[in-house]
């Protein structure tokens, strides 16, 4: 029999997480001066202090070898073992990168809501698939703080038949902070992980007969015909390092990143040139390759939407190879199982390719992913597109739906409806005399609802995306992307 979403949230309780204050706005800022979370290295009387351990590393590389690429400087920026944002060492709870006190939030982290849909859409897609496979596998990678496996896994118990057959939850995660806090947030502050090949695993809390295994590489995960994996991968693969390129007179040249001196000219994000003193300016800055390197001879000629821009004069594009050797990797894991989702939420562009789109975010300003490097976060669009493209490629046995908004994914998944819930059941749990906690809940959930949904200012619903690849189904949608739920008599009560 059909059901309706709606009949699904009915099956989720009434749990309420927690809400804090969850207050966030970008800034537009010039540049991340003013703003110290770290003493700069020391140097010589005159000279210009380097902003962190990582910048002095870089620049003197680069004066030693010449300028790199931009993948290898995001790549660095990000986990590098001199104190990459994402792997240094940072104290649990404070210096956290997420949330009110640290440099952004995350759609989970505005509303439980968001987690618990998500958690919907997997067993959605199970039950579309007629609950195949006797290994369910769970993949989140990049989890964050975990805040979105906690609200998915604790949606998914909700439904004990696929909950069953959870062979384990997988987080691919590359930094040691981020992977305790994970564990504090699945398996409880008690529990101490233990250590497996290639790997960390500890009980989850919520169903201790499940496992909550880390990796750092996606590779690491099981394969077989006799797993089906479900794959969330959210604000992961705006990180991945991008290549980028101008057309010039003589073919694509590459565009690198190379050490600023203390007084020279430097192309901002918009491609402006500017002179100034360096302690006004980033410590790195853009420069072109005056000659052809191995990347620009490849990579713009994978798809034919680079080869249509080189007609175009000054035409730049980025392109993510490691996006798209994991998107290949997903994509033949479903393939070879022939069951199981990949679900990529994200922010990029669906119509145009990406261009001049590296941005550095810090203490929720928008400032030049070229000053202090290790502690600004540095990311780059999405490709949906190129995505598309290279999962398809990658496997005969899958499709691909969307780009879709994220706002409309949510609505199709009863986002409203499940907020209406919560504050339903938030109003008659709580007594009369608790009117300002209500008050205070009740306007959480609302405006985390507008924020994830909305499409003005501030909202997350147009820039964020949703991309589905999931097994041949002769075009039949998955729920989000226009499809409907199909289920049985046990989960339609």
């Amino acid at each position: 029999m059909r059901c309706r979403i709606t009949s699904q949230l009915k099956l989720l309780s009434a749990h309420l997480r927690p809400l804090g204050t969850r207050s966030h706005r970008y800034n537009t800022v010039t540049g991340c001066h003013g703003i110290h979370t770290a003493t700069p290295t020391s140097e010589a009387p005159g000279e210009v202090p380097y902003s962190t351990p990582l910048a002095r590393y870089l620049t003197e590389a680069i004066e030693a070898t010449g300028p790199i690429t931009l993948a290898a400087y995001m790549r660095q920026c990000l986990v590098s073992d001199l104190g990459g944002y994402y792997t240094a060492e940072r104290q649990f709870g404070a210096g956290d990168q997420f949330g009110r006190k640290g440099d952004f939030i995350t759609s989970p982290e505005i509303s439980q809501v968001f987690g618990e849909l998500i958690g919907i859409w997997v067993v959605s897609e199970w039950m579309k698939q007629r609950r195949p496979g006797q290994k369910v596998q769970i993949v989140e990678l990049g989890p964050g703080r975990g805040t979105l496996m906690s609200d998915l896994w604790r949606t998914v118990l909700c439904f004990k038949p696929m909950a069953d057959l959870v062979e384990a939850v997988y987080l691919v995660e590359a930094s040691p902070s981020l992977r305790e806090a994970q564990k504090v947030l699945l398996c409880g502050p008690k529990i101490k992980m233990r250590q497996i090949e290639n790997g960390f695993a500890c009980q989850s809390k919520t169903s201790p007969k499940t496992d909550i295994i880390w990796y750092e590489d996606f590779s690491f995960i099981p394969r077989g015909k006799d797993r089906t994996s479900y794959i969330i991968a959210h604000e992961f693969f705006d990180a991945l390092p991008i290549h980028a390129f101008t057309n010039t007179d003589n073919g694509w040249r590459e565009i690198l990143v190379n050490a600023t001196s203390k007084k020279g000219h430097f192309v901002t994000k918009d491609g402006v040139s500017k002179l100034e003193a360096r302690s006004n300016i980033p410590e790195f800055s853009l420069t072109l390759a005056g000659a052809p390197t191995p990347h620009s001879i490849l990579l713009p000629s994978l798809s034919q939407r680079y080869k249509d821009l080189e007609k175009l004069k000054n035409a730049t594009i980025e392109i993510s190879p490691e996006s798209l050797g994991l998107v290949e990797k997903i994509s033949q894991k479903i393939g070879e199982a022939g069951a199981g989702a990949g679900l990529i939420l994200d922010y990029g562009t669906s119509d145009t390719v990406p261009a001049n789109s590296l941005r550095g975010i810090l203490r929720h300003e928008i400032c030049s992913p070229f000053s202090r490097p290790g502690e600004v976060d540095v990311s780059a669009d999405v490709d949906f597109t190129a995505l598309a493209e290279q999962a398809v490629k990658s496997s005969k046995k899958v499709e691909v739906h969307g780009p879709v908004k994220q706002g409309a994914f949510l609505r199709m998944l009863g986002i409203k409806e499940r907020t209406e819930f919560l504050i339903r059941e938030l109003k008659e749990k709580l007594s009369s005399w608790d009117d300002d906690g209500m008050e205070d809940k009740e306007k959480a959930l609302r405006s985390g609802h507008d924020r994830l949904v909305g499409e003005h200012s501030g909202g997350m619903g147009a820039i964020y995306k949703a991309l589905a690849v999931v097994p041949v189904r002769k075009g039949k949608r998955p729920v989000g992307f226009g499809g409907k739920v199909t289920g049985d008599k046990d989960y339609c009560k």
